[in-house]
């Protein structure tokens, strides 16, 4: 199975909660604000992820999602 994370970044208040609960730290702040003036947390280093979700369970605007992909689906969504 594959995953599928994903930050709203516009859901992202930049508070720094799911930087500081990842224990492979992949999070971090971004330097330029998102459209409410935020700046947000970006998968800086996404190939370190283990898919832990912690920093969902952890996000106060559920902003960060993780989704299980099923891989043997093919193109048509058969």
């Amino acid at each position: 199975m594959s995953y599928k994370y994903q930050i709203e970044v516009d859901r992202c208040k930049g508070c720094r909660l799911c930087v500081d609960i990842c224990p492979q730290n992949v999070l971090e702040i971004s330097t330029t604000a998102n459209n409410i003036g935020y700046f947000p947390a970006f998968q800086a280093n996404p190939d370190d992820c283990t898919i832990c979700r912690f920093c969902c369970n952890m996000c106060p605007d559920v902003a960060i999602t993780v989704k299980q992909i099923d891989d043997n689906k093919d193109k048509s969504g058969k």
